[in-house]
């Protein structure tokens, strides 16, 4: 099929820099496209790989024996308080699109290098909002049957960084329609600029990672904050941050050859400069383990596995 290409080098499409090459790779810019790659991947029983921002993976080191499909359709469609928006557009460029319009609900996303439909999939959020929050319906492509579904935000499942989706693992998010409220553009350019502010202060964002590594522990008991007084301020609604949970266990600043636990925020594992696959994954299990042995917490990675 034309546009496949073959051992294609997966690192400079991940936020990670990290990750070895892909037997096969294909860009889809349309709907169309999608459903073919999908069509050649089947026929061949080749697995399948979906790539957006690269925002949110950690590819391995041997890279990956299939195909990875890199989802381009970036159609950006305003209509009213409504928007239409293809699963491979920037997040930071649709918030900064829908403030010129004044439009709000999406400010949180501004500076985060993923996609829509990446977001939809893992149901991002950040700063008190959800993608959930503004998402009408999901167009999905099956990766079995090649058809087309509409989803009803209902149908959509989503939860705690998860979504029907990422549960059942054979759709392809295509598209989406959004629905913003009406702000002063002013308070919205404000917004994001405390957002900004924020990550700049808090956040590692001057080395390569996948941001917040793990998902934030919820339904956290009364006997746990009476044994640790000290995160009772930590706590919100029941979640404990993982990455107080890390810092707590002295982890803050431990390296395995080039990646590092970031000492600026514990839930990021940054990439120092030639980490590889293999070091990420030596200090997520390293986190894993000691949180579990000092607060009998299980950490559960937000990070996807590519090719493990």
């Amino acid at each position: 099929m034309p546009g496949f290409k073959n051992n294609v080098s997966l690192k400079n499409y991940t936020t990670y820099k990290i990750g070895g090459h892909a037997k096969y790779f294909f860009v889809a810019k349309t709907e169309n496209e999608l459903i073919k790659a999908l069509s050649v991947a089947k026929k061949l029983k080749l697995p399948v790989f979906i790539l957006g921002g690269g925002s949110n993976i950690l590819v391995s080191d041997k890279g990956f024996d299939g195909l990875a499909i890199k989802i381009d359709i970036v159609d950006i469609k305003f209509n009213g308080k409504k928007v239409f928006v293809g699963a491979g557009a920037n997040l930071t460029k649709l918030a900064y699109l829908a403030t010129d319009k004044g439009l709000s609900g999406i400010e949180w996303a501004a500076g985060v290098p993923g996609t829509v439909g990446g977001a939809i999939y893992g149901s991002a959020q950040a700063f008190g909002t959800r993608i959930s929050d503004v998402v009408l319906s999901v167009e999905a492509v099956n990766t079995k049957t090649l058809k087309i579904n509409n989803f009803t935000k209902k149908q959509c499942k989503f939860s705690l960084k998860d979504s029907v989706f990422k549960k059942e693992n054979n759709w392809v998010i295509v598209s989406a329609v959004l629905e913003f409220n009406e702000k002063e553009p002013a308070e919205i350019k404000k917004q994001i600029k405390n957002n900004l502010e924020y990550r700049r202060a808090k956040h590692p964002i001057e080395f390569p990672s996948v941001g917040s590594t793990f998902i934030n522990p919820e339904n956290i008991n009364k006997n746990f904050i009476e044994k640790y007084p000290e995160l009772k301020d930590f706590i919100k609604n029941g979640a404990v941050p993982a990455g107080c949970l890390i810092a707590k266990c002295g982890l803050a600043g431990k390296k395995v050859g080039g990646a590092q636990i970031s000492q600026k925020h514990a839930n990021f594992i940054i990439n120092t400069g030639n980490a590889s696959a293999k070091d990420v994954l030596a200090l997520i299990y390293l986190a894993q383990k000691e949180v579990k042995k000092k607060f009998n917490i299980e950490l559960v990675p937000e990070v996807q596995l590519i090719g493990f």
